[in-house]
Protein backbone atom coordinates (compact mmCIF):
# COMPACT_ATOMS: atom_id res chain seq x y z
CA UNK A 1 0.00 0.00 0.00
CA UNK A 2 2.90 2.35 0.74
CA UNK A 3 4.26 1.96 -2.78
CA UNK A 4 0.78 2.41 -4.27
CA UNK A 5 0.22 5.67 -2.38
CA UNK A 6 3.70 6.91 -3.24
CA UNK A 7 3.29 6.14 -6.94
CA UNK A 8 0.00 8.01 -7.15
CA UNK A 9 1.68 11.12 -5.72
CA UNK A 10 4.87 11.23 -7.77
CA UNK A 11 3.78 9.80 -11.11
CA UNK A 12 2.37 13.05 -12.44
CA UNK A 13 3.96 12.72 -15.87
CA UNK A 14 4.25 9.98 -18.47
CA UNK A 15 8.02 9.72 -18.01
CA UNK A 16 7.76 9.45 -14.23
CA UNK A 17 5.00 6.88 -14.59
CA UNK A 18 7.08 4.88 -17.05
CA UNK A 19 10.07 4.87 -14.71
CA UNK A 20 7.89 3.83 -11.80
CA UNK A 21 6.22 1.00 -13.74
CA UNK A 22 9.59 -0.30 -14.94
CA UNK A 23 10.54 -0.84 -11.28
CA UNK A 24 7.43 -2.90 -10.52
CA UNK A 25 5.91 -6.17 -11.66
CA UNK A 26 2.70 -4.41 -12.68
CA UNK A 27 0.34 -5.93 -15.22
CA UNK A 28 -2.51 -4.25 -17.05
CA UNK A 29 -5.23 -3.53 -14.51
CA UNK A 30 -3.05 -4.47 -11.54
CA UNK A 31 -0.55 -2.20 -9.80
CA UNK A 32 2.26 -4.53 -8.84
CA UNK A 33 4.92 -4.41 -6.17
CA UNK A 34 8.25 -2.64 -6.26
CA UNK A 35 10.96 -5.03 -7.51
CA UNK A 36 13.82 -2.63 -8.25
CA UNK A 37 15.83 -3.30 -11.40
CA UNK A 38 14.69 -6.91 -11.75
CA UNK A 39 12.87 -6.15 -15.02
CA UNK A 40 16.05 -4.69 -16.51
CA UNK A 41 18.27 -7.60 -15.48
CA UNK A 42 15.72 -10.15 -16.67
CA UNK A 43 15.62 -8.54 -20.11
CA UNK A 44 19.39 -8.93 -20.47
CA UNK A 45 18.81 -12.69 -20.37
CA UNK A 46 16.01 -12.53 -22.95
CA UNK A 47 17.29 -13.57 -26.39
CA UNK A 48 14.43 -11.76 -28.15
CA UNK A 49 15.25 -8.53 -26.33
CA UNK A 50 18.92 -8.82 -27.29
CA UNK A 51 17.88 -9.41 -30.89
CA UNK A 52 15.58 -6.39 -30.61
CA UNK A 53 18.49 -4.22 -29.45
CA UNK A 54 20.58 -5.36 -32.42
CA UNK A 55 17.68 -4.72 -34.78
CA UNK A 56 17.24 -1.20 -33.41
CA UNK A 57 20.88 -0.31 -33.99
CA UNK A 58 20.90 -1.83 -37.48
CA UNK A 59 17.66 -0.09 -38.39
CA UNK A 60 18.89 3.28 -37.09
CA UNK A 61 22.46 3.27 -38.37
CA UNK A 62 21.52 2.05 -41.84
CA UNK A 63 18.68 4.48 -42.41
CA UNK A 64 20.05 7.68 -40.84
CA UNK A 65 23.21 7.84 -43.04
CA UNK A 66 21.05 6.99 -46.06
CA UNK A 67 18.64 9.81 -45.29
CA UNK A 68 21.53 12.19 -44.65
CA UNK A 69 23.34 11.46 -47.92
CA UNK A 70 20.23 11.53 -50.09
CA UNK A 71 18.79 14.54 -48.29
CA UNK A 72 22.05 16.45 -48.67
CA UNK A 73 22.19 15.58 -52.37
CA UNK A 74 18.62 16.78 -52.94
CA UNK A 75 19.24 19.97 -50.98
CA UNK A 76 22.29 20.78 -53.09
CA UNK A 77 20.32 20.05 -56.24
CA UNK A 78 17.30 22.15 -55.26
CA UNK A 79 19.60 24.99 -54.27
CA UNK A 80 20.51 25.40 -57.94
CA UNK A 81 18.56 27.47 -60.45
CA UNK A 82 16.24 24.80 -61.84
CA UNK A 83 13.00 25.06 -63.82
CA UNK A 84 9.96 24.73 -61.52
CA UNK A 85 12.28 24.84 -58.52
CA UNK A 86 9.59 25.98 -56.09
CA UNK A 87 7.23 23.24 -57.28
CA UNK A 88 9.93 20.62 -56.80
CA UNK A 89 10.65 21.92 -53.31
CA UNK A 90 6.97 21.66 -52.40
CA UNK A 91 6.73 18.13 -53.86
CA UNK A 92 9.73 17.10 -51.77
CA UNK A 93 7.67 17.52 -48.62
CA UNK A 94 5.01 14.98 -49.60
CA UNK A 95 6.63 11.92 -47.95
CA UNK A 96 7.02 13.94 -44.75
CA UNK A 97 3.53 15.43 -44.50
CA UNK A 98 1.60 12.25 -45.38
CA UNK A 99 0.47 10.58 -42.11
CA UNK A 100 2.77 7.71 -41.17
CA UNK A 101 -0.06 5.19 -40.87
CA UNK A 102 -1.31 6.06 -44.36
CA UNK A 103 2.11 5.91 -46.02
CA UNK A 104 2.81 2.65 -44.18
CA UNK A 105 -0.32 1.12 -45.72
CA UNK A 106 0.96 2.17 -49.14
CA UNK A 107 4.29 0.47 -48.45
CA UNK A 108 2.41 -2.59 -47.22
CA UNK A 109 0.82 -2.85 -50.67
CA UNK A 110 4.17 -2.25 -52.39
CA UNK A 111 5.77 -5.12 -50.45
CA UNK A 112 2.75 -7.42 -50.65
CA UNK A 113 3.67 -10.96 -51.67
CA UNK A 114 0.88 -11.02 -54.30
CA UNK A 115 0.29 -7.43 -55.43
CA UNK A 116 3.81 -6.00 -55.16
CA UNK A 117 4.70 -3.82 -58.19
CA UNK A 118 8.37 -4.63 -57.51
CA UNK A 119 7.72 -8.33 -58.04
CA UNK A 120 5.59 -7.59 -61.12
CA UNK A 121 8.33 -5.47 -62.68
CA UNK A 122 11.00 -8.08 -62.02
CA UNK A 123 8.77 -10.80 -63.49
CA UNK A 124 8.21 -8.73 -66.62
CA UNK A 125 11.94 -8.35 -67.12
CA UNK A 126 12.48 -12.08 -66.60
CA UNK A 127 14.69 -11.60 -63.56
CA UNK A 128 12.40 -13.69 -61.33
CA UNK A 129 9.70 -16.28 -62.00
CA UNK A 130 7.61 -15.92 -58.86
CA UNK A 131 6.71 -13.13 -56.46
CA UNK A 132 9.12 -12.16 -53.72
CA UNK A 133 7.90 -12.35 -50.11
CA UNK A 134 9.54 -9.09 -49.05
CA UNK A 135 8.02 -9.15 -45.57
CA UNK A 136 8.23 -12.93 -45.14
CA UNK A 137 12.02 -13.20 -45.14
CA UNK A 138 13.94 -11.78 -42.14
CA UNK A 139 16.64 -10.07 -44.21
CA UNK A 140 14.27 -8.73 -46.86
CA UNK A 141 11.82 -7.56 -44.21
CA UNK A 142 14.47 -5.44 -42.48
CA UNK A 143 15.69 -4.11 -45.82
CA UNK A 144 12.11 -3.21 -46.76
CA UNK A 145 11.63 -1.31 -43.50
CA UNK A 146 14.87 0.56 -44.03
CA UNK A 147 13.81 1.54 -47.56
CA UNK A 148 10.43 2.83 -46.36
CA UNK A 149 12.04 4.75 -43.48
CA UNK A 150 14.62 6.37 -45.76
CA UNK A 151 11.88 7.45 -48.18
CA UNK A 152 9.93 9.05 -45.37
CA UNK A 153 12.90 10.76 -43.73
CA UNK A 154 14.66 12.29 -46.74
CA UNK A 155 12.48 15.45 -46.81
CA UNK A 156 13.42 16.36 -43.22
CA UNK A 157 17.11 16.35 -44.08
CA UNK A 158 16.65 17.97 -47.48
CA UNK A 159 14.50 20.88 -46.27
CA UNK A 160 16.62 21.51 -43.16
CA UNK A 161 19.89 21.49 -45.08
CA UNK A 162 18.37 23.54 -47.91
CA UNK A 163 17.50 26.25 -45.37
CA UNK A 164 21.11 26.21 -44.20
CA UNK A 165 22.41 26.48 -47.76
CA UNK A 166 20.53 29.75 -48.15
CA UNK A 167 22.85 31.22 -45.51
CA UNK A 168 26.05 30.39 -47.41
CA UNK A 169 27.43 33.69 -48.76
CA UNK A 170 27.65 33.65 -52.56
CA UNK A 171 30.79 35.80 -52.53
CA UNK A 172 32.69 33.04 -50.69
CA UNK A 173 31.92 30.63 -53.52
CA UNK A 174 32.98 33.22 -56.07
CA UNK A 175 36.23 33.85 -54.23
CA UNK A 176 36.95 30.11 -54.00
CA UNK A 177 36.20 29.68 -57.70
CA UNK A 178 38.57 32.52 -58.56
CA UNK A 179 41.25 30.72 -56.53
CA UNK A 180 40.77 27.66 -58.75
CA UNK A 181 38.71 25.50 -56.36
CA UNK A 182 36.54 22.89 -58.04
CA UNK A 183 32.98 21.99 -56.96
CA UNK A 184 34.10 19.43 -54.36
CA UNK A 185 36.67 21.78 -52.85
CA UNK A 186 34.12 24.59 -52.64
CA UNK A 187 31.70 22.22 -50.88
CA UNK A 188 34.23 21.00 -48.30
CA UNK A 189 35.85 24.38 -47.57
CA UNK A 190 32.94 26.81 -47.98
CA UNK A 191 29.55 25.09 -47.88
CA UNK A 192 29.96 22.29 -45.33
CA UNK A 193 31.49 24.42 -42.54
CA UNK A 194 28.39 26.64 -42.68
CA UNK A 195 25.85 23.80 -42.62
CA UNK A 196 27.83 21.55 -40.29
CA UNK A 197 25.73 22.41 -37.24
CA UNK A 198 22.46 21.84 -39.12
CA UNK A 199 23.66 18.46 -40.34
CA UNK A 200 24.58 17.45 -36.79
CA UNK A 201 21.27 18.57 -35.27
CA UNK A 202 19.11 17.00 -37.97
CA UNK A 203 21.08 13.77 -37.65
CA UNK A 204 20.47 13.71 -33.89
CA UNK A 205 16.75 14.30 -34.30
CA UNK A 206 16.59 11.59 -36.94
CA UNK A 207 18.43 9.11 -34.72
CA UNK A 208 15.99 9.82 -31.87
CA UNK A 209 12.93 9.42 -34.11
CA UNK A 210 14.29 6.30 -35.81
CA UNK A 211 15.41 4.72 -32.55
CA UNK A 212 11.89 5.13 -31.16
CA UNK A 213 10.03 4.30 -34.39
CA UNK A 214 6.82 2.33 -34.00
CA UNK A 215 4.06 3.02 -36.53
CA UNK A 216 5.90 2.08 -39.71
CA UNK A 217 7.27 -1.17 -38.31
CA UNK A 218 4.07 -2.19 -36.57
CA UNK A 219 1.94 -1.68 -39.69
CA UNK A 220 4.34 -3.51 -42.00
CA UNK A 221 5.68 -6.42 -39.95
CA UNK A 222 4.56 -6.17 -36.29
CA UNK A 223 8.13 -7.19 -35.45
CA UNK A 224 8.11 -10.34 -37.58
CA UNK A 225 8.96 -12.64 -39.15
CA UNK A 226 10.39 -14.55 -36.18
CA UNK A 227 11.06 -11.29 -34.25
CA UNK A 228 13.57 -10.25 -36.92
CA UNK A 229 12.27 -6.67 -37.19
CA UNK A 230 11.35 -5.92 -33.59
CA UNK A 231 12.75 -2.61 -32.29
CA UNK A 232 12.42 -1.22 -28.77
CA UNK A 233 9.05 0.40 -29.49
CA UNK A 234 7.35 -2.63 -31.03
CA UNK A 235 8.74 -5.11 -28.51
CA UNK A 236 7.72 -2.86 -25.61
CA UNK A 237 4.21 -2.76 -27.08
CA UNK A 238 4.08 -6.54 -27.48
CA UNK A 239 5.25 -7.27 -23.94
CA UNK A 240 3.56 -4.35 -22.23
CA UNK A 241 0.12 -4.46 -23.87
CA UNK A 242 -0.31 -7.69 -25.81
CA UNK A 243 1.28 -9.79 -23.06
CA UNK A 244 -0.08 -7.41 -20.35
CA UNK A 245 3.36 -7.21 -18.62
CA UNK A 246 3.24 -3.43 -18.41
CA UNK A 247 6.16 -3.18 -15.97
CA UNK A 248 8.51 -5.13 -18.21
CA UNK A 249 7.23 -3.26 -21.27
CA UNK A 250 8.12 0.04 -19.61
CA UNK A 251 11.60 -1.29 -18.87
CA UNK A 252 12.09 -2.18 -22.54
CA UNK A 253 11.09 1.33 -23.61
CA UNK A 254 13.42 2.91 -21.04
CA UNK A 255 16.40 0.94 -22.33
CA UNK A 256 16.67 3.35 -25.27
CA UNK A 257 17.20 6.42 -23.06
CA UNK A 258 20.90 5.84 -22.18
CA UNK A 259 21.74 5.48 -25.86
CA UNK A 260 19.81 8.60 -26.83
CA UNK A 261 21.45 10.54 -24.00
CA UNK A 262 24.85 9.40 -25.29
CA UNK A 263 24.03 10.63 -28.80
CA UNK A 264 22.95 13.99 -27.35
CA UNK A 265 26.22 14.34 -25.43
CA UNK A 266 28.24 13.51 -28.55
CA UNK A 267 26.32 16.18 -30.46
CA UNK A 268 26.98 18.79 -27.76
CA UNK A 269 30.68 17.99 -27.81
CA UNK A 270 30.67 18.18 -31.61
CA UNK A 271 28.90 21.55 -31.67
CA UNK A 272 31.07 22.96 -28.89
CA UNK A 273 34.15 21.98 -30.90
CA UNK A 274 32.90 24.27 -33.67
CA UNK A 275 33.07 27.32 -31.45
Amino acid sequence: RYWRDWSSDVCSSDLALGIWLSLTNSTIGTLGQFIGIENFTTLLQDSIFLQTARNTFVYSFVTVPGKLVLGLGLALLLNQRLPFRNTLRAALLLPWIVPTALSSLAWLLIFDSVLSPFSWLLRQTGMIHSNIAFLGDPTLAMASLCLANVWRGIPFFAVSILAGLQAVPADLHEAAAMDGADNWQRFTTVTFPVIRGIVAITSLFSIIWTFSDFQLIYVLTKGGPANSTHVFGTYAYQIGLNATQIGQGAAIALYMFPFLALFAVILLVFLRGEQ
